[in-house]
């Protein structure tokens, strides 16, 4: 007989084993991206900026372009100015984009380069920008590199002399996908909202297929809106964990007045996203967003027969896994298990207020964990459901759990990027999926005469 006599799992500080994360310069190379033409640039070897532009291309299914400062043993020892200065000239002559946005890697942080004041020595064409900020692979998540990235272009570029935008609302969305931007997006309008939404990929890792490859498409926050951010009359800033730096620097530095929510999954956090777009325009809430609402709260009520009471582990980037874990609870379904590999401790305070707020108990949230840890935790006490990314699928398959993939990165599987898990029609999107999961094993495991009973 197999001995089922759970394991006691060590706490370990130095060492990751599939780790639930990547590294900042991703993340860097992410927000840069929604930037309209804007190349982004790894200041490190030529094959740290190729798996960063892999991952990303991996999950979008789209091109994600950029340069390298193509670090070799010169570079390495000596630094990496005059790389990183050809480079920057090299790139405006060829790629002609209106920015060049420099991340740094673990390579060029670890010998110390001053990237500000090599900027600050290059001759930039007129027109163009070339902003930086740092990025070290051996700190942090990508998630920090989104905010990082997101903070050297306030800081480069805000003009507080610039008054295009007042009456306007800045619109941080977080690191989310194209879908979900659009969704963002749409959600504002309905609301009367005039925003500049900022990163913004949609349009551009979402372009549509037009026969001819547009080396910078339409999408993307422009130049201009970056400007004038400063001059904003008010921020809603969307992802607690990846949008508060930057929504700290925008009140801190050009006063425009913020309010941090949760990413906006599900009812509850939908809701209080609305809430905030209507105290900014002062307009009632559209028809429309009331009957998605009705709508989702009518799917959870049907489907809550299978959900109820069900045990899920979600993992995957901290504001998504949140918001999975406050829909999960709204279906009925108890989250037992629910880690981010971004070493941000907020992130077990705000899941542990859930847990709190809707009574459950038992459950387990930790930020800065990895993978193996939560497949011993599985092995101990089982769970019915697992949510994350592609990262999770060898536990789904070891542990025979059924697996709703959402998150970054999604590797296997097409069209994610593209529909949204935020909002109402997001909400109602991955509540079917959980419920199809749950019922597809339910229809698996069952005996034929207790399946007639559903059909």
């Amino acid at each position: 007989m197999l001995d089922m006599t759970p394991v006691k799992v060590a706490e370990r500080k130095a060492l990751r084993i599939n780790p639930c994360k990547t590294c900042q310069p991703v993340g860097a190379m992410y927000c840069a991206l929604g930037v309209r033409s804007c190349m982004p640039h790894s200041h490190g070897s030529q094959g740290c900026c190729s798996y960063h532009r892999t991952v990303l291309s991996r999950h979008f299914k789209e091109p994600a372009i950029a340069s390298s400062s193509s670090f070799t043993e010169g570079a390495s020892v000596f630094g990496g100015r005059s790389n990183v200065s050809t480079a920057v000239k090299n790139v405006f002559d060829i790629y002609a984009p209106d920015i060049i946005a420099i991340h740094t890697t673990c390579l060029s942080e670890t010998i110390g380069d001053d990237v500000k004041s090599y900027i600050m020595d290059m001759e930039i064409p007129e027109g163009k920008q070339v902003v930086h900020c740092n990025t070290p692979s051996y700190v942090g998540s990508h998630i920090n590199g989104f905010s990082n990235m997101m903070m050297g272009f306030m800081d480069y570029l805000i003009d507080p002399a610039d008054g295009s935008a007042a009456g306007k609302t800045a619109l941080f969305p977080g690191w989310v996908n194209p879908g979900d931007v659009r969704e963002i997006k749409r959600i504002a309008g309905l609301m009367g909202a005039e925003c500049i939404c900022f990163p913004d990929h949609s349009g551009v890792l979402d372009a549509p297929m037009t026969g001819k490859y547009e080396l910078y498409p339409d999408g993307g926050t422009t130049l201009p809106e970056i400007r004038a951010l400063g001059g904003c009359s008010q921020l809603i800033a969307l992802g607690e964990i990846t949008s508060a730096p930057p929504a700290q620097l925008l009140t801190k530095k050009w006063h425009v007045p913020e309010v941090l929510l949760p990413t906006p999954v599900g009812v509850a956090f939908t809701d209080r996203y609305i809430l905030a777009l209507r105290q900014c325009t002062k307009r009632e809430v559209p028809r429309a967003l009331e009957e998605q609402r009705g709508q989702l709260v009518d799917l959870m009520l049907d489907a809550h027969a299978y959900t109820s009471g069900k045990t899920a582990a979600i993992f995957g980037d901290p504001d998504i896994v949140i918001g999975m874990t406050s829909l999960c609870l709204e279906m009925g379904l108890v989250p037992k298990y629910v880690i981010t590999g971004t070493p941000r401790e907020e992130f077990g305070v705000k899941v542990n207020a859930l847990f709190d707020a809707y009574h459950v108990t038992g459950c387990r949230a930790k930020a800065n964990a990895d993978l193996f840890e939560l497949h011993q935790w599985i092995k101990n006490e089982p769970v019915d459901l697992l949510i994350g990314s592609t990262y999770g699928k060898q536990i789904a398959k070891a542990e025979d759990i059924p697996f709703v993939r959402v998150g970054f990165p999604v590797l296997d599987r097409y069209g994610g990027t593209l529909l949204p898990v935020v909002g109402y029609v997001g909400g109602i999107r991955m509540a079917e999926k959980i419920t199809d999961a749950l019922m597809d094993r339910r229809d698996r495991d069952a005996a034929d005469e207790d399946l007639e009973i559903v059909m």
